[in-house]
């Protein structure tokens, strides 16, 4: 059905440009909060005295964003995309299982040396799993199976069996801890080892900048802004201890 195609290109089009929209606003905000911190110039903070809106966050990202897709092939985009998404996943459930079992200054330091350890192990069989998988070794194409999924079993048991959570949530949270997280752990690096080998080195290069500037800049930058605002709430509360006493 050749008519089908400009239905499905027209499709294609809307929903692309939804999605730039979106990020566009989304993104905006997010640049906003971060020059707030001082991490990037405050100039990208200012907000509109009309709109209401960051237009000076959204000018960078738009332009930046215009840029980068007219100098970088789609495919180096695509998997930057991906390994970028899968690895923030895979950080999250880590971080979610360290929220959930561990609470500086009351968790004991064994267990905490405990949970080090079950995390190291399920990463590092989640990484065998991904690596044999990728392999594809014949004729015995199972055998490694039998040890990395056993050492991811047994590191998530340990979680569940000899670490108690630390912090239970009021309302709603991530069922069936440790497994669930664990899974996920799991799923993520084996997806990310379906990955072309460009992808790591194009996402380790960006990671590297990104972090020689946090260090180098970022980290300091926020640091004495929030001296400021501690400097700055302080005299306020003062001016309003002395405003209640009084003459």
């Amino acid at each position: 059905m050749k008519w089908a195609k400009y239905v499905v290109a027209f499709g294609a089009l809307k929903g692309m440009t939804a999605v730039l929209l979106v990020g566009r606003l989304a993104q905006a905000r997010y640049i906003t909060q971060i020059a707030r911190c001082h991490m990037i110039p405050p100039w990208f903070a200012l907000v509109h005295h009309k709109t209401g809106t960051p237009i000076n966050a959204t000018l960078l990202i738009t332009i930046a964003s215009v840029i980068i897709a007219f100098f970088t092939g789609l495919k180096v985009l695509s998997s930057l995309i991906s390994v970028s998404t899968l690895f923030v996943f895979m950080m999250i459930s880590i971080a979610l299982l360290v929220r959930r079992y561990y609470v500086r200054g009351v968790t004991p330091r064994e267990n905490l040396l405990k949970l080090v350890i079950f995390l190291g192990l399920i990463i590092a069989s989640s990484m065998g799993i991904s690596a044999y998988w990728g392999l594809r070794p014949r004729p015995n194409g199972w055998f490694g199976y039998t040890v990395t999924v056993p050492v991811w079993f047994l590191a998530t048991l340990g979680i569940s069996l000899f670490l108690t959570q630390q912090r239970v949530p009021r309302v709603w949270g991530v069922p069936l801890v440790p497994w669930l997280p664990s899974l996920s752990i799991a799923t993520n690096v084996f997806l990310m080892g379906s990955l072309e080998y460009e992808a790591f080195i194009t996402f380790g290069a960006c990671t590297v900048v990104m972090l020689i500037y946090y260090f180098l800049f970022g980290l300091h930058a926020t640091y004495d802004m929030a001296h400021q605002q501690e400097k700055l709430q302080s005299k306020v509360d003062h001016r309003e201890t002395i405003k209640n006493e009084g003459p």
